[in-house]
């Protein structure tokens, strides 16, 4: 190693340049290469030293009082013990032995899902489950809640949703060809700055400007403005929340009406279109034909705008794109089938600046960039169980051990979590229907949770580990499709008491006898250089000459070419189906799917279906509430850093309301607000907007869960979105979940001074 280092590092949300006081970080500042930085690295600072920094290895007082009744106490509520490293190390070591020897690995849930460092080694899911597997294994979760649906369903209309995503148009394709994107769910820019594993040049905002500039016009397609930035929109249409797919069936309706339609593209790519056509007559299972009348009234959005618009994707070369987000509501699987349908029918997949983009800006990487080469990353090693669970079932999971359920058309049964061990995410953010989530994490009979700060998840745990930050450890950057290489020397040693999660398990694995196979006699750093020979062996097949690590550790972020920078969508299907054909049974995009029809779901037949919201007794509320990822941090992460905090409004997160019903509730810009319905309550800023459509709340993702548990159900004091929402899924084919379709009301604070905000204090301690 040297002794002169580069002072980059890299997060989920891009590269930064470090600076510290020789002891301490004190800022972390934009990397002067990238295009189109944002201000997430701001919080780093404050989180890192802040009060909600776990100091020392926490046990829960219950659990450690009681001992074999393991569920004494409330999780979420409990007092915590601060204990020395080894005991800690022993307490979770002879809990692995009991559960293990008494219920089998079959009953230890590893949890870990989340985005926890851009680092190649201290990847915080990886190194669990390295360690887990080298114990019997583990139960693990399969999917994500960002784009599930999609996970599930798009195999067997195209193709595995995740090579759609390598796949996908070059948006600068769309400004050499295209004429008109169609943007169900916007393009949120927020959503753009963040990716898997890091983003070192954010390349999305001049994409899109530059092919507004070119004359590409774009139509924002939601109930909210600014999913697409002011400066390219060409129409906002602020369709009734969760009817995008009523609204695409009225323009399809009308291409099939006018003769608008690609007969031969259906015919030679195609399965099912005269399934789709028959249910548009009104000669489907329902009746109803899918006029633009009809549309309107699902909708909001007037039918001759409908048939006016059907008429200019016919006419121009249109890219239909749909956002993630439509996909986390009711039957959310139903506005990406009826997408491709919707497409096809336009017949122009395929074609340069034409055909489809499902989840378009949901990462920055999306139709920038693709990674050359592979990286070396962290082996988990093989898991001798075979079992897993849809990754948003865990209330229902840990609420029903050995319930039956469906998922992708089978019969499966939810295991016997004993054990759950939680490290680099925040269930507690992710999972919807917090109270309910709550009362699931009560069943356990052990939760570890590794952890930076105090977050709900960490106050949910009986055992609590203080872990070392990104900035913290010796590591480098490469996202799964970031087209660079950033180094990320360690720049301040881990404060207080915490540790790298590599040493951790390492000395757990001493205890248990299995060190040198999690370590294979490597220490943390001697594992970096090591991938980092990895790296550099992929990248010299791809033609790419890497530095040594002394060389690349101490300098600059290396960028490296994007394999395929004027891509086209389905390209080569296009030119020759028999050649190139979709990994789907009929080899052609399935409009119609024998094998889903075939599952015999009512929930989610075998083609693109139109399905009201479902009508739940708890939300009869007039306002939909809507949510999505905030431009000021990463899902929950770094919430008590300044930058997240300077957003709030009287230290809570703000929620955007519509002019028109502010004024109907007599509530004014910067107020403190109850959001409530008969599931749950909290407590937000008023932001008042026209950006919003009438009669739907904005309230952003990610605030630290802050319940008072004396109240029932209980008041979150931060503004938390999930405090309101449901725990259903899409649909029983893919278990999605389905929080965005939630009804509510909001009023304003009228009880006296609103109670204070805990989320970021430390639980209540009491010496044993």
């Amino acid at each position: 190693m040297t002794s002169k280092h580069s002072a980059l590092t890299s997060s989920h949300w891009g590269a930064g340049i470090v600076e510290t006081d020789g002891t301490r970080i004190t800022a972390v500042h934009p990397y002067a290469a990238d295009p189109a930085p944002n201000r997430l690295n701001e919080n780093i600072p404050g989180s890192l030293y802040g009060t909600s920094r776990i100091r020392r290895p926490a046990v829960r007082a219950s659990w450690l009082e009681h001992g074999a009744q393991r569920r004494a106490g409330t999780r979420g509520q409990d007092a915590f013990v601060e204990v020395e490293w080894d005991a800690a190390l022993e307490l979770i070591a002879g809990e692995i032995r009991r559960v293990r020897e008494q219920h089998g690995n079959g009953s230890i849930f590893a949890g870990s899902y989340g985005w926890s460092s851009a680092g190649r080694v201290h990847h915080a899911q990886s190194l669990l489950k390295r360690f887990l597997n080298t114990q019997g294994g583990f139960v693990r979760s399969e999917g994500n809640y960002s784009y599930n649906a999609a996970l599930v369903l798009m195999p067997y209309i195209s193709e595995d949703y995740r090579l759609s995503i390598i796949d996908s148009t070059r948006w600068s394709v769309v400004e050499k060809h295209s004429e008109l994107v169609l943007a169900f769910g916007g393009l949120a820019e927020r959503n753009t700055a963040v990716c898997d594993g890091g983003l070192t040049f954010h390349r999305f905002p001049g994409a899109v400007r530059a092919c507004a500039r070119a004359g590409v016009e774009f139509i924002n397609i939601s109930p909210l403005r600014s999913d697409m930035r002011a400066d390219i929109q060409t129409e906002w249409l602020a369709p009734r929340p969760g009817s995008d797919t009523a609204l695409m069936m009225g323009l399809a309706f009308v291409l099939l009406d006018e003769g608008l339609h690609d007969p031969a593209f259906l015919d030679r790519y195609t399965v099912g279109f005269d399934r789709v056509a028959a249910a548009l007559r009104g000669e489907g299972a329902d009746g109803i034909a899918k006029t633009p009348q009809w549309a309107e009234a699902q909708t909001g959005i007037p039918a001759k705008r409908i048939v006016a618009l059907a008429r200019e994707m016919a006419a121009k070369r249109t890219l239909i794109t749909v956002a993630a987000g439509l996909q986390r509501a009711d039957f959310g699987e139903q506005p990406l089938w009826m997408c491709v349908t919707l497409a096809a029918m336009l017949g122009q997949i395929g074609l340069p600046g034409g055909g489809y983009i499902i989840g378009a800006a949901v990462n920055g990487n999306i139709g920038t960039k693709e990674r050359l080469f592979s990286s070396g990353t962290m082996r988990q090693l093989a898991n001798p169980v075979s079992d897993f669970l849809p990754v948003a079932m865990i209330a229902e999971m840990l609420l029903n051990p050995g319930g039956d359920y469906l998922y992708n058309g089978q019969q499966r049964r939810f295991p016997d979590a004993r054990l759950v061990w939680w490290a680099g995410g925040n269930p507690f953010h992710h999972h919807q229907d917090l109270t309910r989530l709550h009362a699931a994490f009560q069943t356990p009979e052990t939760v570890i949770v590794n952890e930076i700060g105090w977050t709900a998840a960490a106050r949910h745990a009986d055992i609590v580990l203080p872990v070392a930050a990104a900035q913290e450890r010796l590591d480098f950057g490469a996202g799964k499709s970031d087209d660079s290489l950033v180094p990320m020397p360690a720049h301040a040693a881990p404060p207080y008491q915490a540790r790298l999660e590599y040493d951790i398990y390492a000395d757990l694995a001493d205890r248990l006898g299995s060190a040198e196979a999690f370590t294979e006699n490597r220490t943390a750093e001697q594992w970096a250089e090591a991938l980092w020979d990895v790296t550099r062996q992929f990248s010299s097949r791809a033609g790419v000459a890497l530095p040594d690590w002394e060389t690349f550790i101490a300098g600059d972020a290396i960028a490296v070419p994007d394999p395929s920078p004027e891509q086209v969508y389905l390209a080569d299907f296009r030119a020759d189906p028999e050649k190139h054909p979709l990994p789907t049974p009929s080899g052609r995009l399935e409009l119609y799917s024998e094998t889903i029809a075939g599952f015999g779901l009512a929930d989610c037949p075998g083609q693109a279906t139109w399905f009201p919201p479902r009508d739940d007794p708890a939300e009869h509320g007039p306002l939909f509430l809507l949510s999505g990822q905030p431009k000021t941090r990463l899902h929950s992460q770094l919430d008590d850093g300044a930058y997240s905090r300077s957003y709030k409004v009287k230290d809570r997160e703000p929620v955007l309301i519509n002019p028109a019903d502010a004024a109907a509730r007599g509530i004014a810009d910067g107020d403190v607000v109850e959001l409530f319905n008969g599931r749950g309550r909290c407590l937000a800023g008023a932001r008042i907007s026209d950006d919003v459509r009438p009669g739907c709340l904005f309230l952003w993702t990610g605030a630290w869960y802050d319940p008072d548990f004396s109240q029932s159900p209980p008041l979150d004091r931060h503004g938390n979105p999930n405090a309101l929402t449901h725990d259903r899924r899409t649909s029983s084919l893919s278990q999605s979940p389905a929080a965005h379709s939630v009804r509510l009301d909001v009023r304003k604070w009228t009880k006296g001074e609103p109670p204070a905000v805990q989320a970021f204090a430390p639980p209540p301690f009491i010496s044993k």
